[in-house]
């Protein structure tokens, strides 16, 4: 056959149809007898190509005319060592991440391009359409720390009928995968866990761009604006360390987390199944000590500048702020009355009862309770709501008391007394009598 340059339009389209039935074949998904049928070729010319496939290559059928074999041929064998270990080993790998794996593990060494016309050629990876309009996409921050995303997507992690949310967060200008947690539902506390062990690691960042999630804001329209006035709990733990947030208003707004999750889903659940893991807590320990580390490596990119963000938090209880905060009444018998539990308060030195006042109650993300008034810490407190640790008021000082009942009130300073001595008398004493 005649190069791609010299075949007219019709005849390229003929030989492309050709390459897919035998790679089809190739493949085991039809016979070589069934593919002479297609082709419309006769078996004794079926035969003839496949041992011509087999002694030049691939690409044999392409340079036969021509009187030499291709400088970059594959033989058959390769080729469908290639097409056998996507069937049976990487069936659900996609063609990246295959021919990662190809050169990595496998030790095959083939061109991606080569790779993905095999796969789609034999008709195992579908043809992806054309793709949407141009549009331009957002730049990048300049330096890490400068602006994270966040997000989490529902998907079955584990090839299974079991859903879970991975919440990851990465930053915009480099990538970096800071924290990646699989958990039974994204919710308020799932996002508090993973914003405060960032903050924990590397330090307090500018802003944080999330969707409009019930967890982030309040839209008081649904698909409108959100309001920036009335905060919710993370709104309000993030408010108190200094950091910025921003609503995304379309997925396109979000391209770079979005893109993200798309080699996720592409990738994970395929590795988690190649290291047969199947639970929870299982993944979110490969998460934590191989993914993260390999996933940077492979797609975090270099910052525009040098340099980073983030500053260290100082002067700040984290637990606090990261805590689900209630404001309650402080009873007559002090106590305090939340979710079903009633909390006792202790004596404390500064006032002699808090009955009346208004308190925070502090639910922190590990479940135990706390109460704060002001910057006092008034307790802490299982979540069954027993006292943890309670500080107690220390005792006052020992005072003696005389037996009539009654302190005797020292004076400061001390009055300064000369003790009363026998003064000398002018006068004569008494004549003693006479012995």
């Amino acid at each position: 056959m005649e190069s791609s340059q010299s075949i007219p339009a019709a005849g390229v389209e003929r030989l492309m149809k050709l390459q897919d039935v035998l790679l089809k074949a190739m493949a085991k998904r039809i016979s070589w007898l069934s593919a002479a049928e297609m082709i419309g070729v006769s078996p004794r010319t079926m035969r003839r190509w496949r041992e011509r496939l087999e002694e030049q290559g691939y690409d044999g059928l392409h340079d036969r005319r021509k009187g030499k074999a291709s400088q970059r041929r594959v033989p058959l064998q390769t080729c469908e060592a290639v097409l056998r270990l996507y069937q049976t080993k990487y069936f659900d790998l996609n063609v990246r991440h295959f021919h990662e794996k190809l050169k990595e593990v496998e030790g095959i060494e083939l061109g991606y391009t080569w790779v993905k016309q095999a796969l789609q050629g034999a008709g195992l990876v579908a043809r992806k359409r054309r793709r949407s309009p141009h549009r331009r996409r957002r730049p990048r921050r300049e330096m890490p720390g400068m602006m994270l995303h966040i997000d989490g997507s529902k998907h079955r992690w584990f090839q299974d009928d079991r859903y879970y949310d991975l919440i990851v967060i990465l930053d915009d200008a480099t990538s970096e995968i800071y924290y990646a947690q699989l958990v039974e539902e994204e919710s308020t506390r799932t996002v508090m866990t993973g914003v405060r062990e960032v903050i924990e690691r590397k330090g307090l960042f500018c802003t944080l761009y999330s969707d409009r999630g019930s967890h982030f804001w309040l839209t008081p329209k649904v698909g409108g604006k959100v309001d920036p006035h009335r905060l919710t709990q993370v709104g309000r733990a993030l408010r108190e360390v200094g950091i910025g947030m921003i609503p995304a208003y379309s997925p396109q707004a979000r391209g770079r987390s979005e893109r993200s999750f798309g080699t996720w889903q592409g990738r994970l659940p395929q590795e988690l199944r190649l290291h047969k893991i199947g639970s929870l807590e299982a993944a979110n320990v490969f998460l934590r000590e191989h993914y993260i580390a390999a996933f940077n490596r492979r797609f975090q990119v270099a910052p525009a500048q040098r340099g980073n963000a983030f500053v260290a938090c100082r002067g700040r209880d984290l637990d606090l702020v990261f805590s689900l905060q209630f404001e309650r009444a402080v009873n007559r018998d002090n106590t305090v009355s939340f979710q079903n539990l009633s909390l006792q308060i202790e004596a404390v030195r500064w006032r002699a009862t808090l009955a009346g006042c208004q308190v925070t109650v502090h639910q922190h993300l590990d479940g135990t309770l706390s109460l704060t008034h002001g910057p006092h810490l008034l307790g802490r407190y299982t979540a069954e709501g027993a006292a943890q640790g309670a500080t107690k008021m220390p005792a006052r000082r020992a005072v003696e008391k005389p037996r009539a009942g009654k302190v005797i009130n020292p004076t400061f300073p001390p009055r300064l007394e000369i003790p009363q001595i026998a003064r000398d008398s002018h006068f004569p004493t008494a004549p003693t009598a006479a012995g």
